[in-house]
Parts: C-alpha cells; structure tokens; sequence
C-alpha cells in the first residue's frame, strides 16, 4: 500500500515566545489540552489512524515531560519490534549546533529507515485531518512537494510562528512566506509537508551548509520556487495555539458541540495516555454548567464555561468561570476567579479573587500559590 512507504517526522522546534509561561519546563508540544490530552496527541494520532508506523520526533531539551507522556508509544499502537516510535531530543541554544545535531540524527534516522516518502509535521495546528487523503492527492499530483494549507477569513491572528503561501493560476505554490497579519483572509501553511526522502537530504545538506536558516522549516519555505509544489486544502476546525490567546481560545472552542464532534469523532479517534482515576465526585448543591471536567475531580464549588483537568479539587463557595484548570489544582473556599489558566499544582487559597479577560486570560504557573493578601 501507498501510505506503507511513508514515514512521519515531528518538528518540535516551534514557535513558543508567545507561550513562554506555560512552556517554561515544558515543550509546547506536551502542554495539556481540554482536560485529559496533550497538544501532541492530535497529530500523532492522525499520522498513525492512516497507518503510518515508523515516526521519529525532534525534540527540544526541555522534553522531560514529553518522553514521560509518550513512553514507548503504545497509545499509539508505536510499541513495535519494526518501526515505531523514535525520540531525539539533541536541540541546542545555539544555531550551529542545533543544525548540526539534527544533520547528524536526522540521516542516520532517515538513512536506516526502509521507507521512501516522508511526512514532515509540526505539534502546533489542533486538527484532526485524513492523511490518508493527502498522500492520495500528493501521489496523484506528481509533485515534488505537498504542503497542507487552511483558508482563513482571521488571517491577523495567525501571526505567531505561522505562514501563508501563494497559490498561482496553475494552482501550485509559488512562495511561503512569514505571516505578518495585514490580511484578514489567508491561506495559512499548516505545515504539514510530503515529498520523498531523498529531497528532504537535499535540504538537509542546504541546513548544514548555510548559516542563513533558523530551521529545517525555514529552508523548505524560502527555497519552495525551485520545486514544483501542490497545495491541499484542508477544510476542517484548525487553531494554531502557539500563543497563550490562541491556546485560550481553543480550549472554549471544544465547548462548541461541533467542535467537539469534529475533533474527536470525525476524521478518527485522538489516543492519549491513559491514567486510570475515578468518576468526578459532584457534591450536594455544587453548579456546574457547559464545562469539560476530566476524571478524579472534586467539585464543590460553581464551574461555568471551564475546562478542569485530572485531580482538581474545588471547595464550596468557590466560583471558577471562563478558566483552564491543569490537573492536580486546589481551590479552596470562596474564591473567584475568572479568565484565568492555572498550571499544575498551584494552590489558591481562601477568598482570593483573581481575573483576567478573554482576550488577555491571566497565567498561574506552576507550584504557585495565591493568598488573598
């Protein structure tokens, strides 16, 4: 089978000074999404519900918690004898020789690897996109290249780390380009790239020659005229949360039922890893209303418009609107707080009140602890 000569590769070298407090001990890849998953899971789980088998993934070195989540990749049926689930974490604060050790493992990685076509991904689009349909349409293309794209009519809040390509009469890519945010409707490069492994060594050799590009990423991009390249429109849900609003705002977008529904049902199932706790207790006259409450929560309290993680015990008189709790949070009695993202482990004590609004929500970090003084 055709997607049986593809291999996946996960670029997490992603934008995140704009995410800084929620990735401070974290890649962006591993922070928690709606309750129980991590941003990861969404393109892992599309790469692997189209068959793919052999997936490497380039990681910062702040990737403690991502090899935690990820284990052996048995979530993701990534457990295997053949194939599997590859790890590199050999980034470095220096340009040269972050070029350098990726040079190094990405060809022994690609070189040992009997598929022919590659998939090039990054963690930062939430979608849940058919690959099986992209690798038909690049494969009946002819291509060189395929790059994924979404058309937007809010073009002007895709500026943090995002591109937006030129499509010309022949309807090919003729240019990819940073998004500067003077176009409400664009089409924004999900990057999501196909093309065959011996183009991405050319490539990698035009990385580790140069010192004019940041990224892998960036040497595609600025050298996309000298190749013939198909563009596939996506036309499902995709936010890209490499900032703290449009992370924010992807969380409040999965209260929408057909957000719901698109993202988890449509296009195949989103894996995660699975901790067993118990069922949510709901105490006598707690309120909770159009929220998404993981599993081993104690809810005492009033909770509107929210998404709560895992082990998160709210005390009674305690109101929490429009707030993205991350697990293992204490909020004692009679605090409020609204338009806030809680890290893991913070503390709020008694009575504190603490708001933020919805297009600045206020950042907690983590092991923090709020008294009313």
């Amino acid at each position: 089978m055709i997607k049986n000569s593809y291999m996946a590769i996960l670029m997490l070298n992603e934008h995140q000074q704009d995410i800084r407090s929620l990735t401070k001990n974290r890649p962006l890849a591993s922070i928690p999404i709606y309750g129980r998953y991590r941003i990861i899971d969404f393109i892992l789980s599309n790469i692997v519900n189209c068959g793919i088998r052999n997936v490497g993934i380039f990681s910062p070195n702040n990737s403690r918690s991502l090899i935690d989540h990820l284990g052996t990749g048995r979530s993701w049926d990534l457990n295997r004898n053949v194939d599997g689930l590859f790890i590199f974490s050999s980034y470095s604060k220096y340009r040269y020789q972050q070029n350098e050790n990726l040079l190094k493992n990405f060809i022994e990685y690609i070189s040992i690897s009997k598929q022919q076509n590659v998939i090039l991904c990054q963690s930062h689009m939430i979608c849940n996109i058919d690959i099986d349909k992209v690798i038909k349409n690049h494969e009946e293309s002819q291509n060189d290249i395929t790059v994924v794209y979404k058309n937007v009519k809010n073009g002007d809040t895709y500026i943090h780390g995002c591109n937006i390509i030129n499509i010309n009469k022949e309807g090919k890519v003729s240019k990819i380009r940073n998004n500067i945010g003077f176009n409400k409707e664009a089409k924004i490069s999900m990057d999501i790239i196909l093309m065959k492994k011996e183009l991405l060594f050319n490539f990698l050799y035009e990385l580790a020659k140069s010192d004019v590009y940041e990224n892998l990423y960036e040497c595609i991009y600025l050298n996309i005229d000298r190749y013939t390249v198909n563009a596939y429109e996506f036309q499902g849900y995709v936010k890209s949360v490499n900032s703290i609003n449009q992370y924010y705002d992807a969380n409040m977008d999965i209260l929408n039922p057909k957000v719901l529904e698109e993202l988890f049902y449509k296009n195949g199932s989103i894996y995660t890893k699975p901790k067993n706790e118990p069922s949510t207790k709901y105490v006598k006259n707690s309120s909770v209303s159009n929220s998404l409450i993981a599993n081993g929560c104690v809810i005492e309290g009033t909770v509107e418009n929210s998404i709560i993680s895992r082990q998160v015990h709210i005390a009674k008189g305690a109101v929490i609107k429009n707030c993205i709790i991350f697990q293992n949070c204490t909020i004692e009695e009679g605090t409020y707080l609204n338009n806030v993202i809680l890290d893991k482990d913070v503390l709020v004590r008694k009575n504190v009140k603490v708001q933020g609004t919805c297009e600045f929500p206020l950042v907690v970090e983590k092991n923090s602890v709020l008294n009313s003084n």
